[in-house]
């Protein structure tokens, strides 16, 4: 008869059933392709056209019920540095001795990390309050600074993921793969800038888009006839 201190892990693993695999759960087919390329740019269009990368992926996180509270939480990195570059500091309009602080943040919606971002920032461009929240606690930056009446200039945005082929516009759809989609962990990054109402810049952050966006429950599609049912 097995140790009763050794059984009991096993049964709690039995239990609690298959571990739930990494990433979306969409499956291989090219329908399934085309509606990643939709949705990834549907959020792609929306961050760019907004003031508030927060704001959006709360958003985004509500529409698709993603967490029973859509609350935007930043998962703070303690103890990482990461000096700017010189092109930071000339979008920042600051000169090399000009004190900067970086910070970086996962920030997460329920159990979904939606982004991670790099963030470099002028302290004395900020009130002690808002740098106190930004050193000591894990409010996503966006909500932190809001008062200041922030707006932001993309400086650049970079695809990281193409679901579909080179040519696939023109070429005939692919044989399905009948599997699951493998989708990578970062899919599109933003560069930008963040400025006051008085048109001050006070930060920089690079913010890297993640495959858990694509995390959220879908309607039935149709079986794709090519694949053997399960």
């Amino acid at each position: 008869m097995p140790n009763a201190r050794f059984l009991a892990p096993l049964l709690a693993v039995l239990a609690a059933g298959p571990a739930r695999a990494e990433g979306p759960d969409w499956p291989d087919t090219y329908l399934s392709r085309v509606e990643a390329v939709a949705v990834v740019q549907s959020l792609n269009a929306a961050l760019l056209a907004s003031r508030s990368a927060t704001a959006t992926l709360e958003g985004w996180c509500a529409t698709h019920r993603m967490a029973e509270t859509p609350r935007l939480v930043a998962r703070l990195e303690r103890g990482v540095d990461k000096p700017a570059s010189e092109e930071t500091r000339r979008r920042l309009a600051v000169g090399p001795e000009e004190p900067l602080r970086y910070r970086r943040v996962r920030l997460a919606c329920g159990e979904h990390v939606l982004s991670e971002a790099d963030n470099w920032y002028v302290p004395a461009r900020l009130t002690p309050e808002m740098n106190r929240v930004l050193e000591t606690t894990d409010t996503p930056f966006g909500r932190a600074v809001s008062s200041l009446g922030t707006t932001r200039q993309t400086v650049g945005a970079e695809p990281l993921w193409q679901p579909l082929p080179e040519g696939w516009d023109q070429a005939a759809p692919p044989a399905p793969a009948c599997g699951r989609l493998t989708v990578p962990e970062r899919l599109f990054s933003h560069r930008a800038v963040l400025f006051t109402a008085e048109r001050q810049p006070f930060s920089e952050v690079v913010e890297t888009y993640t495959r858990a966006v694509l995390d959220f429950s879908r309607a039935p599609r149709p079986a794709d006839p090519a694949c053997p049912r399960p």
